[in-house]
């Protein structure tokens, strides 16, 4: 996505004017805007009963007879489930695909501008990636993923049938990795989480061996080494080496190649990432009950919460982390181990600018939205916002929401007018 096309001119600029949209139509669901905030997308009624989606005041060609999870797609489309004649399939702009199912759900968008959904006929499931389905199906199909390319589609799959008594069946193993429909040669009692190496070559997930034993299972090989649980795996960036979080001896580390990585132990540890390079990994943890913070290669944040801690990201240049954390039923933001002065009644996904410096994030207060950066306010005339996005340069910022006049409007700010602000 090429943000630098965009306007990033400074200043306020209307998009749709919703109360138009709510008396030409009644009402309207799932508003949504494009990444570039030139266009605001939501489903809409028309008078026979029939659904299309408004894109800027103008509705999709073909009505249909539902439509729902309405999303923009990577080239700044709206695509979303559609259903016609007691069938579904996607529709991108108002062009649905060419195959249709009896049932289609988990839409994926990769950064390729592709699209993967699960999809069902009859008692058969099967993946579809970019209107092309699996030529292999299955009795069931969980934890759909996709590579970022587009190219290739991975799931959880029922390989053997069984009953809901037959324990003896299910503890022989009747699930396994499907890549493309292709499935992995073992089977298991359950596996979860197929995820992609960076360049959608190969596929690692969690595996459950035994009703006790849990490993990590990369292109079908098991590690050799067993634990009392296991979540997510994650490829390392450039040397293919396979991490997950492992349960040993009563606490949880980070494992490599099913070889323990980290000394440290903690009660709970999850959804690690690598820094861009590779060089450190950071994760969710919980050094003592009822405590989470971010430990990055085994050492912790000197800040805790007593609820959670979510949404951890890492900056572009691999130096800065930042997460949401709640306590007290109180959300924050944090940032390098350090908490943003104010709570909120929700808190979403922080964002980085691309050099790294600044942090934005989205907020909810008094039943009003906001948008941060850097602690500060940076929008206080919108009903609600979208996830906010720098420009290309890191000096400024783009608010996509609906403004306390009920327009959809694009506001692009200089981060250094916000900090004179503040």
């Amino acid at each position: 996505m090429n943000h630098q096309d965009w306007d990033w001119q400074s200043g306020k600029k209307i998009i749709a004017d919703l109360g138009e949209w709510k008396t030409k139509f009644g009402d309207f669901w799932e508003l949504c805007a494009g990444p570039d905030g030139e266009t605001a997308a939501a489903i809409v009624a028309s008078e026979d009963g029939m659904f299309s989606v408004c894109e800027n005041g103008e509705l999709w060609d073909t009505p249909y007879d539902k439509i729902w999870h309405l999303r923009f797609e990577g080239a700044m489309r709206p695509a979303a489930l559609v259903s016609a004649d007691g069938m579904w399939s996607v529709a991108v702009a108002g062009v649905s695909w060419d195959n249709w199912f009896e049932f289609v759900w988990n839409p994926l968008f990769t950064c390729d501008n592709g699209i993967c959904a699960a999809a069902r006929n009859g008692q058969s499931y099967m993946a579809v990636l970019n209107d092309i389905p699996w030529e292999n199906s299955f009795s069931a199909l969980t934890d759909l993923a996709a590579d970022r390319h587009g190219n290739k589609a991975a799931a959880v799959v029922q390989t053997v049938s069984f009953s809901e008594g037959d324990i003896l069946t299910f503890q022989k193993g009747c699930y396994t990795v499907a890549v493309n429909g292709i499935v992995w040669p073992d089977n298991y009692l359950n596996a979860w989480e197929p995820t992609f190496c960076p360049q959608g070559q190969r596929v690692a997930a969690e595996v459950r061996k035994t009703l006790y034993d849990y490993t990590i299972a990369v292109d079908g090989m098991d590690w050799n080494q067993r634990f009392a649980s296991v979540w997510e795996p994650v490829f390392h960036p450039a040397d293919g080496s396979v991490t997950a979080p492992v349960r040993v001896a009563g606490g949880w580390t980070i494992a490599r190649d099913g070889h323990l990585l980290w000394d440290e132990r903690f009660i709970a540890l999850w959804h690690h990432a690598y820094t861009p390079d590779g060089a450190r990994i950071a994760a969710i943890a919980s050094p003592k009950y009822g405590k989470w913070t971010i430990a990055v290669d085994g050492k912790c944040w000197p800040i805790v919460f007593s609820d959670l801690v979510t949404d951890m990201v890492i900056s572009p240049d691999g130096n800065r982390i930042a997460c949401v954390g709640k306590s007290n039923d109180k959300w924050h933001i944090a940032v390098d181990g350090k908490i943003w002065k104010n709570t909120y009644d929700m808190a979403w996904r922080p964002v980085f600018s691309p050099d790294s410096r600044h942090v934005a994030a989205k907020v909810e207060y008094n039943g009003s939205t906001a948008v941060l950066v850097n602690g500060d306010m940076a929008s206080d005339d919108f009903r609600s916002v979208e996830m906010p996005v720098f420009g290309p340069d890191s000096d400024r910022i783009l608010i996509r929401g609906v403004d306390s006049g009920g327009r959809f409007c694009r506001f692009v700010s200089r981060l250094h007018d916000i900090a004179k602000a503040a």
